[in-house]
C-alpha cells in the first residue's frame, strides 16, 4: 500500500507535494463517482442488523491485519444477531455506493483501531474522513487508535481537516490505545465521545505454546518509525549472533490484496515462530502485543512516535514475560535478555482483557 512520506519541505516543494495529494484525493473520488451500486456484492440477511468493519486490512501490514481479526472476531464473538460485514480498504472508493445500499441508519459502523490517524499514512487517513463524510447518521466507531499529527505545515493543514469532518458528525466515537493519544483525542477533538482502551488484539487468547522454545527471534521494523540506531541494532544483532540461535520475522509482508484465508495464514505462521521462540526482540507494537497473546517473553523497543512505550505503560507494565527497553542502551536490551532467559512457561502469567472492553460492548448494544 502506497504511503505518504513526511519530510521537512518548504517553498516550491512544499506547493508541489500538497499539489499532488490534492491530485491523488481527487483521483480517488473519481473513482467512487464512476463507481455503480451493486447490492450483490455482498449478500446479506436484510433482517438483520449490521456492523461494519471498515478499512478492513487486506495488505501485508500483520498488525493491521491483526487488528481486522481482532476486530472482527470481537464482533462475531458478542453480536452474534448481527451481520458482521468486513469492508476493505482497497474498495472504500469503488464499493462505497455498494455498501450505502445494503446498509440503513441503524446499522453501526466500525473504523479499524491502529496507529494511522494523523498524517504519516496519508492514504488511511482519507479513506477514514471519507467513510466518516459518507454515513452522516450511522453510529460510527473508531476502535483503538494511535494519533500522531506533525508539527509541520503539511502535518497542520491534516489537522484541521480532521478536526472539521470529524467535529460534523454527532455520533462518532473516537478511541485512544495509550494516553498521549488520548490526551491529543480530548484536545484535538472535544466535539467527540473520546473512549481510553488497548489495542483490540490484545482482545485475542493464544493457547500456551505446546512447543519446545528456542533461540531468539528479532523482529525489527525498517522504516520510518524505526527509532533504534542502525549503528547500534548492528552491535546487538552481533552480540546476539555470537550467544544465541537467531531467527529474524518482520510484521510487514510484501503483498498486497490478501484474501481472507491468507491473512489468517499469515497470521498462524507468525504466531507459530513466536510460540517457538525463547524470546523475541521488537520494537514493533504488534511484535510487542503478538508476544502478549502467544505467552512468549519478550523485550521491547521503543519506536519513533513512541506508541510501544505508551501501550506497555498503560496495559502491559505488570505482565513479568514482558521488558521495555530504551532504544539505543544495547547493555539494557542484553541485560533483560539474561534476565528472561531463564523465565519458564509455567511461570508466565498471561493478559486478562475481557473487561476492558465492556464499554465498546455497551455502546454497540
Amino acid at each position: 500500500m502506497k504511503k505518504f512520506k513526511r519530510i521537512k519541505i518548504s517553498g516550491g516543494l512544499l506547493i508541489a507535494i500538497l499539489t499532488k495529494n490534492k491530485e491523488i484525493r481527487f483521483k480517488l473520488y473519481i473513482k467512487y463517482i464512476l463507481s455503480r451500486a451493486n447490492a450483490d456484492f455482498y449478500p446479506v440477511d436484510y433482517n438483520k442488523k449490521k456492523i461494519i468493519v471498515a478499512l478492513a486490512a487486506d495488505y501485508g501490514n500483520l498488525g493491521d491485519v491483526a487488528i481486522t481479526f481482532a476486530q472482527t472476531k470481537f464482533l462475531e464473538k458478542n453480536f452474534p444477531n448481527h451481520e458482521i460485514i468486513e469492508f476493505p480498504i482497497s474498495g472504500t472508493f469503488t464499493n462505497m455506493k455498494s455498501l450505502k445500499k445494503i446498509c440503513n441508519k441503524n446499522d453501526v459502523i466500525t473504523i479499524v483501531g491502529g496507529g494511522n490517524t494523523g498524517d504519516m499514512y496519508d492514504y488511511i487517513e482519507y479513506c477514514r474522513q471519507f467513510i466518516i463524510k459518507k454515513f452522516p447518521l450511522n453510529q460510527i466507531i473508531s476502535f483503538p487508535q494511535t494519533i500522531d499529527f506533525s508539527n509541520s505545515v503539511t502535518g497542520r493543514k491534516a489537522l484541521k481537516q480532521s478536526q472539521k469532518i470529524y467535529s460534523n458528525h454527532k455520533r462518532l466515537i473516537l478511541s485512544a490505545r495509550e494516553e498521549e493519544s488520548l490526551k491529543k483525542y480530548k484536545e484535538f477533538f472535544p466535539q467527540n465521545k473520546i473512549l481510553f482502551l488497548p489495542d483490540i488484539v490484545l482482545s485475542l487468547q493464544q493457547e500456551m505454546s505446546s512447543f519446545k522454545r528456542a533461540g531468539i527471534t528479532l523482529c525489527l521494523r525498517n522504516d520510518k518509525e524505526k527509532n533504534i540506531d542502525i549503528s547500534q541494532q548492528n552491535i546487538l544483532i552481533k552480540f546476539l549472533e555470537e550467544k544465541y540461535e537467531i531467527r529474524y520475522y518482520d510484521t510487514h509482508i510484501s503483498r498486497d490484496n490478501l484474501s481472507t484465508q491468507e491473512r489468517d495464514d499469515e497470521l498462524k505462521k507468525i504466531w507459530t515462530a513466536f510460540k517457538k521462540s525463547k524470546i523475541v526482540v521488537t520494537d514493533r507494537l504488534h511484535g510487542m502485543i503478538f508476544c502478549v497473546i502467544t505467552k512468549t517473553p519478550c523485550i521491547a523497543i521503543d519506536n519513533s512516535n513512541h506508541k510501544v512505550s505508551g501501550v506497555y505503560k498503560v496495559w502491559l507494565k505488570n505482565l513479568n514475560y514482558i521488558r521495555m527497553t530504551e532504544a539505543n542502551n544495547v547493555k539494557e536490551i542484553t541485560s533483560a535478555i539474561d534476565d528472561l532467559w531463564e523465565l519458564s512457561d509455567e511461570k508466565i502469567i498471561g493478559y486478562e482483557s475481557d473487561n476492558n472492553f465492556d464499554i465498546l460492548k455497551n455502546l454497540i448494544k
